[in-house]
């Protein structure tokens, strides 16, 4: 019996830390496809602040071009009416005039090139924009279909674990299976380890030769004195069926 209950025992340990394992990816395994939605989310507030700056620099172009357009045109029948124009002073005050509209029309022009200029480099900057979230999304599609996979069979393990779990629990008598939980929630993995040559395999220190002695006999469940892990002789290696 005594056999029996620290094979059992082995068996909830080995199952509790696979159960371990499994709990943390299944915990994990999401938060890899919220920081891609995050960087996505990121992305795409940058394209639209891209897109903002693109629509304000139409806008600003449409207007430079009207203003460009219209003062052509002031410009043009300016040229027509020097050609009446009866006396010297109105004739330089109507050049003079030309003239800050010509001005004015090469500022816009060189504004206009300007703008242009940086519509082209937005422009740039959001296709490299779309291309970016193209590819993150692909990764996204991806990792998701395999995310779903891997949750999918983290489950199934976990719950062949469970009745596996269950079925060597009933084995173990209550007060040993209880002192199992608490000194697992209490101390770092193992918590049920080998005793060889009277060195205790968790802590690696000796216990005390009686009980090294009764642990030999194989009668009882013994913890180790030191660091109350339940501890078996080495000698009683049990052998673990999947």
């Amino acid at each position: 019996m005594y056999q029996k209950q620290i094979e059992q025992l082995v068996v909830l340990q080995t199952v509790d830390d696979e159960i371990k394992v499994l709990e943390v990816e299944v915990r994990q395994a999401p938060l890899e496809l919220q920081e891609l939605e995050g960087r996505l989310a990121q992305l795409r507030e940058r394209q639209a602040q891209v897109q903002e700056r693109i629509d304000l620099l139409k806008v600003q172009q449409k207007r430079l071009e009207g203003e460009i357009e219209d003062d052509g045109h002031r410009i043009k029948k300016s040229k027509n009416k020097l050609m009446a124009v009866g006396n010297t002073k109105e004739y330089h005050a109507m050049m003079r005039e030309m003239d800050s509209m010509e001005k004015l029309n090469r500022l816009r022009e060189e504004e206009r090139i300007a703008v242009m200029e940086e519509f082209t480099r937005q422009d740039t900057a959001m296709q490299e924009l779309a291309a970016e979230v193209e590819g993150l999304m692909e990764g996204y599609d991806a990792k998701k279909a395999t995310l779903d996979e891997r949750m999918a069979k983290a489950q199934t393990r976990l719950d062949a674990l469970g009745k596996r779990r269950n079925k060597a629990g009933k084995v173990v008598p209550p007060p040993i299976l209880g002192r199992y939980e608490f000194i697992r929630s209490r101390i770092e993995h193992p918590v049920i380890v080998p005793v060889a040559e009277g060195i205790c395999g968790g802590c690696h220190i000796r216990i005390p030769p009686q009980s090294f002695n009764e642990l030999q006999k194989g009668k009882q469940i013994l913890g180790c004195p030191n660091c109350q892990r339940i501890i078996f002789w080495v000698e009683h290696s049990p052998t673990i069926q999947e």
